[in-house]
Formats: C-alpha cells, structure tokens, sequence
C-alpha cells in the first residue's frame, strides 16, 4: 500500500445491526486493498463484536470509532445494538441513533474524511457530510428485488410489481402492512437518505441473479445503482469450533442441515416446536441454533425445546445457544442444506458455499428473498399455513427431505453449485467497479 497520503479515507456508519455491519465491514477490508482508509463508526458494543474480526492485517487501514448514543430510558449501552434486542425496544433504538447525530458530527469534524459511506435510515449523516463539502454515498444491504418492491408499494399503490415473480403471500402481506403502518415514520427518511445519496447509490448485490431487480430500482430512484457483490464474511478460528468441526466430520458428505434464523429474530416457544417436530420428523441430521433475547428471565433452550427433544434425536442433532460460526459449518462437506429465515446476508453466504436453502422467512424482507431463493432455483419454501401462518412440522420435515436427500431435489443441488462456481470464480470482480465511482466522485468533489 503507498503512504497514507495518497489514501481516500472514508467515515462508514452503518445501522445498528449485525446484518448491516458485517456488510458493511466486508465491504472496508476489499477496499483497504485498494489503497482506502477506512474508519468504521458504531456504538461501543457493536465494535467490541467485530473486534476480532478486524485482524492484524486490516489493523492499521480500519480504525474503530465509537459513536456514544444517548441513554434513554429501558435502553442501557448494551441495548446499543440489535442483536439480543427485545423487540419492543427496536422504536427506542432508532430514537436514540438519530439523537446521536450531534456526536457523529463531532466525529466528521475531528476525522474529516474524503467521503462518507451511510444506510438505509441515515439521511442526517449525509446531511452532516455536504455541510462540510464531504460527498456521501447511501451503502444498501437489501436485495435489490426487495428494495425495487418497498419502494414500488410505496411509489406506486394499486400496481402490480413489474416481476411477478416476487409477491407476498396472504398471511405476509398483513405483516407487511402492518410494518408499513408501524414504520411510517421510516419511510420519510428512507426516501430523503436515498435522495441524498451522491451520484449512485451502493448495493450489496450482484448482476447475476438481480440484474432486472437493480435497473428497475434504479429507474424508480433516478440513480445509478453500483453492485458491490456478494461480500461474504470468511471464516473465523473461535476457540469452540473444534467440538463443532469434530461433530460435523463424523456425519456423511451432504447429509446434515444447518438451522439457523439469524441474531435478531427470536422463535415463539410454539414455532421452536414446530421447527423441533419438523427436524425430528425429517431424519435428518442438523445443528440447529436457538437464540433467546438478552434479559429474558428464566429462559433457556431446555425450557423452551419439546419434552425429550434431545434425548429422541441423540447424535442425529447438535443445539447451540445464541451463536455458531456460521461461514465455517457452512463450508463443511457434510453440509447438505440451510434451513433459513432468509436473511439478505445468508442467501449470499449460501450461493458462495453451494449449499442449498430450506427457505423459512420470518418477517421484513426475508419473505420476498424467499421468492428470489425458488425463483433463481437454489432451495425450496417450507410454506406455512396460508390461513394463520403458522409453521407445519410436516411442510418442514418435507421441504428438508426433498432440498437434502431424495432425487426430486437434485436439480436445486446441481443450481447452487453452478452459481457458487460462477460466484466463486469471479471473486471481488464488482469491487473495481465500486472504487471506479468512488475515486471519481472523491475527484470531483
């Protein structure tokens, strides 16, 4: 890397979630290749979490800046993020990180980077930055498919969404309003933070699978919409790894699912019996993380899994409690399927390690990606009830048999090989395109 002199620096601040930076960090370290500096901006307890993954070598292009959120009340510092947040707390949080705009100005101030990099909710960030002459640029980590379908609902009520490909199901399209409503709020700074954005707007995504999805976006938006690519965390060595790689390799090649329905939504004691019912019912084996909120009493796996659960499943089964490496038990060859909420972050990591999905959305955007995962052909949906929603057992056990071991799902395995092979093969390659516009737009600032 040349001197620091001839480096861009650029302040990133992204939402408070672990779905938002992870990406957003992935998205530091390729560009600290490419002669960036970067400053990675987040509530003390969201960097203590990524602290390790900020290794020797990225130690000196990223540096950790705390942003100090004000205390209010039920909102302690380690409710500073969402992950383990109770979900009535979620309103509080945002209340509290747009009260932290005064403190990110301080910081913009101080650190005087080139350009500032900002989410979905964070129209003041760059408002903050063009007072300054700092350009800033929106990073989204949704799917293009389902950023084009929020804001077609919003922009255009009443009209079919151009892809019919990607719908809503009866029971979701009631969650979805009801996210509307309880959101509206948001939508006035979604809309002003993507209007703000300089030039482009980033996206994590790729022009594969979501080609269409971006230029209809980008038609909606009037603005060039750049790809930053899949941006899948590597692995990391933790030190209870070892019990979980030793589990794995005693178990045949494809044969075993990994259950997980990532750190911020938290499964109803009725739908961990479902998913438990599901696993048992499939025969098949799985390793399955359960996660309850922070400071919920009295709550542990035991009490929440059937009766017997565990004693019924004996080595066929693995129950972790709140976090598992997720990239190196997906990587492993007895990896046969992901039984999966759909996170945006999770849809990638699957393509990448060619590991077909068991789609089960939970809520927000998980349900359109749901749609993208049958549609691109890399898993199947285990559909719940169409009249309550609810999660089926039998829909589960079934959906895991046909992704992981009978011959009617072949053609799901044989997809997700050829796309990780492709994704794979062409590695960063959307990275170049992405410093090309940030180069330019630094230049011409």
């Amino acid at each position: 890397m040349e001197g620091k002199k001839n480096t861009i620096s650029i302040l990133m601040l992204p939402w408070l979630a672990h779905g938002h930076i992870s990406p957003f960090l992935e998205l530091a370290k390729r560009l600290t290749k490419r002669n960036f500096h970067i400053y990675m901006c987040s509530s003390p307890v969201n960097l203590n979490s990524i602290k390790k993954s900020v290794t020797e070598k990225y130690s000196k292009s990223i540096e950790l800046v705390e942003l100090h959120l004000p205390s209010l009340p039920n909102l302690p510092p380690y409710y500073h993020t969402t992950n383990g947040l109770p979900p009535h707390l979620m309103n509080t949080l945002k209340t509290a990180f747009e009260r932290s705009s005064p403190n990110f100005s301080k910081i913009l101030q101080t650190l005087n980077p080139d350009l500032v990099i900002y989410d979905f909710i964070q129209p003041w960030a760059a408002t903050f930055a063009s007072s300054m002459n700092i350009p800033a640029v929106q990073f989204l980590t949704f799917s293009a498919a389902v950023l084009a379908f929020a804001f077609h609902m919003f922009e255009k009520r009443g009209e079919d969404f151009p892809f019919p490909e990607i719908y809503l199901r009866k029971y979701e399209m009631v969650q979805m309003k009801k996210i509307m409503e309880e959101s509206k709020d948001d939508k006035s700074p979604f809309d002003e933070a993507l209007r703000k954005s300089r030039d482009f707007i980033l996206v994590k995504t790729c022009k594969e699978f979501e080609g269409k999805y971006m230029d209809y976006f980008s038609s909606l938006v009037s603005k060039k919409i750049v790809p930053v690519g899949s941006l899948v965390q590597d692995s990391v060595n933790e030190d209870n790894n070892d019990e979980i790689t030793q589990w794995l390799d005693k178990k045949e090649k494809s044969s075993t699912v990994f259950v997980s329905f990532g750190s911020e939504y938290f499964l109803s004691k009725e739908e961990i019996h479902e998913v438990a019912q599901g696993l048992e019912l499939s025969k098949v084996n799985f390793i399955w993380v359960i996660r309850v909120p922070q400071g919920v009493k009295n709550s542990t796996i035991q009490d929440a899994l059937p009766k017997e659960f565990l004693e019924k499943v004996e080595d066929r089964g693995m129950v972790l409690e709140k976090w598992a490496p997720q990239a190196t038990i997906l990587k492993h060859k007895s990896i046969g399927g992901f039984v999966s909420h759909c996170g945006w972050s999770s849809f990638m990591e699957s393509v990448k390690f060619g590991v077909p999905i068991i789609a089960m959305p939970m809520h927000i955007d998980q349900p359109m990606n749901a749609k993208l995962v049958e549609y691109v052909g890399i898993g199947l949906e285990a559909v719940r009830d169409d009249d309550n929603g609810k999660l089926q057992s039998k829909e589960i056990a079934k959906v895991i048999r046909k992704v992981v071991v009978e011959g009617s799902g072949e053609d799901v395995r044989k997809k997700v090989r050829e796309l990780s092979e492709k994704m794979n093969a062409k590695g960063d390659e959307e990275i170049d395109g992405v410093v090309e516009e940030l180069v330019a737009l630094c230049n011409n600032k």
